[in-house]
């Protein structure tokens, strides 16, 4: 079981919607590893 995390130190930011669509968040093609990190770069990421 992960530990609970009493601080965030880092950005967050609200999303004031009921449905979220995850894949706008970050996109299912960047989720493509085992670890979880390095997916900040990707994070929003638009392509037309």
């Amino acid at each position: 079981m992960a530990e609970k995390f009493i601080k965030h130190t880092g950005l967050v930011v609200p999303l004031d919607a009921a449905n979220v669509d995850t894949d706008a968040i970050i996109p299912k093609q960047f989720l493509q590893k085992v670890t979880r990190t390095g997916f900040g770069a990707h994070l929003f990421n638009v392509q037309t």
